[in-house]
């Protein structure tokens, strides 16, 4: 999965929640959008490269990161069952 694309998917989903007025809707918005209609492994990779540091190529913008961050909990899928 290349993590530059999805970072770059997400930023845009940012640019249009960030110009919602009210800051926690607009945040509360990307995290419902993320995990409404991307699917849970990329939902993963995104996830991980908040533990990453900054590399080349596309960052994450601010507003972005915050939102994965304060809805982490919600956008994490749940395990894989081993039945």
């Amino acid at each position: 999965m290349d993590n530059q694309n999805l970072i770059d998917m997400a930023n845009r989903i940012g640019d249009f929640f960030e110009s919602m007025p009210d800051h926690e809707e607009a945040l509360a918005g990307v995290a419902d959008h993320i995990r409404r209609f991307w699917e849970p492994r990329m939902r993963r990779a995104l996830l991980a490269t908040l533990d990453e540091p900054d590399a080349n190529g596309v960052a994450m913008s601010g507003f972005v990161k915050e939102a994965l961050i304060k809805h982490r909990e919600q956008l994490t899928p749940a395990a894989p069952s081993t039945i």
